[in-house]
């Protein structure tokens, strides 16, 4: 007889034997069968886990940036803005590649405080006389490097205003609007980065 064939006894406990008298065999028609794991590999939960924290680092990450200030509203002056003095004001306009025209607000700035600045945000008032809300656009204040053969700027991270330091400055607009009233924008620097 072949092993698959071989006769099964009942012993004396009523469990069955096979031929080479091992106790609680099973036939051999249903063969060994591997003992069943349940559950997903370790990969699988070090990746999951992996995933949840990257998802709740940018939960936090995001929840902690302050949402940008609606366009109408206009922001309180920075508290170091009393340092920084915009003087000689002076407004152009010049057409980009694409046709379309933008506006230039010029000045002086002046670092009259105690700390080098690397960053400054400055918020502008168009006004109309249409007894409608103004226009206010938030915008860098970036430092004139060179004006020949044209004006080109820098931002002032790439340069900080040291104490003391007076220096050209533009502000950039891609669009005024139509019925602003031509005069000279109020700008008031609402925000200031130190180096």
């Amino acid at each position: 007889m072949s092993e698959q064939e071989q006769p099964i006894h009942d012993g004396p406990d009523g469990g069955g034997r096979d031929a080479a008298g091992q106790a609680g065999a099973q036939p051999a028609i249903f063969g060994a069968q591997p003992a069943e794991r349940g559950g997903f590999p370790p990969a699988v939960w070090g990746v999951a886990a992996l995933i949840v924290i990257v998802v709740a680092g940018a939960l936090v990450y995001a929840g902690r940036k302050q949402p940008a200030p609606a366009p109408s509203t206009l922001e309180p002056a920075d508290a170091y803005a009393a340092s920084l003095p915009l003087s000689q004001f002076a407004m152009s306009e010049s057409e980009n590649l694409s046709g379309g025209k933008l506006t230039y607000l010029d000045g002086h700035i002046r670092n009259t405080g105690n700390r080098a600045v690397s960053g400054i945000t400055v918020q502008v008032v168009f006004e109309n006389d249409l007894a409608l809300a103004p226009q206010i656009d938030t915008v860098p204040l970036t430092l004139i490097r060179m004006k020949d053969p044209y004006i080109d700027t820098e931002p002032v991270s790439a340069a900080p205003l040291k104490p003391g330091d007076d220096r050209e400055f533009r502000l950039t607009f891609e669009a005024v609007p139509d019925n602003w009233n031509t005069q000279m924008p109020m700008a008031r620097i609402i925000h200031v980065d130190f180096r």
